[in-house]
């Protein structure tokens, strides 16, 4: 009876910091699943439309270990509520960043409007990336538990197989700048698609400057899951 009980207090918690955290962007456009409340294993799903179906292009064989299912029962809600926080904390920290709810991670994408951005045939981090990232890299340290993975993309602009080298050396810049800066490389894993995953028009200017970015999945590592299973009782 008092392992019921508990489990019905930790559940009761977790669900006053969901709902504490409803002004969170990220938070207000999930639904139930990508909140992570009760939902079964999901297995890939959390990076969604940032690599496509293309796993096994580009990057390396780790990329599986960080892309997890969903967590369910009150783990999961507790995860969920951890990952909402942290999904507004970015939100806060970098307001020009589009930052997602999925599963039971968080996509930030970043492009010129977020300050982080890479012009034509570039990868090196500029001093306005620069600002940004750092602000990012505080959230990683505030919030340690989590796995990150990192993706570069290029516009259609030049020879695709040089794209796809290019939007490698973007997703390495990146990388390095967190290494650099005392983020684990335990964290850290990449992907790059080059020109093959536009979400924006390369017919026009603005669409090309939007599609030169990189998007950072974050999620919960084995700790944190650990964690929220001992502190349910599962």
């Amino acid at each position: 009876m008092g392992t019921i009980i508990k489990k019905i207090e930790i559940l009761m918690l977790a669900v006053v910091l969901a709902i504490s955290f409803t002004n969170c962007k990220a938070v207000q456009n999930a639904n139930n699943k990508q909140k992570g409340a009760v939902i079964g294993a999901t297995g890939g799903a959390v990076i969604g439309a940032i690599i496509g179906n293309n796993v096994g292009k580009g990057g390396n064989g780790e990329l599986g270990a960080v892309i997890g299912g969903v967590v369910g029962g009150t783990a999961g809600v507790l995860i969920g509520a951890k990952m909402d926080k942290q999904a507004q904390k970015i939100e806060e920290e970098i307001p020009g960043a589009q930052v997602e709810r999925v599963d039971d991670g968080i996509v930030v994408t970043f492009d010129e409007g977020s300050g982080v951005y890479f012009d034509t045939n570039k990868y090196n981090i500029n001093s306005a990336s620069q600002t940004t990232l750092n602000k990012l890299i505080g959230v990683f340290k505030e919030f340690p538990d989590t796995n990150i993975l990192v993706v570069g993309h290029t516009d259609s602009t030049g020879d695709a197989d040089y794209n796809m080298t290019l939007s490698k050396n973007r997703a390495y810049a990146v990388i390095n700048y967190f290494t650099n800066n005392e983020v684990s490389s335990s964290r850290l894993t990449t992907n790059w698609f080059g020109e093959t995953q536009p979400m924006y028009d390369n017919s026009t200017v603005e669409g090309r400057a939007k599609n030169r970015r990189v998007n950072v999945a974050i999620l919960p590592n084995e700790k944190m899951i650990e964690d929220a299973k001992k502190q349910a009782g599962e």
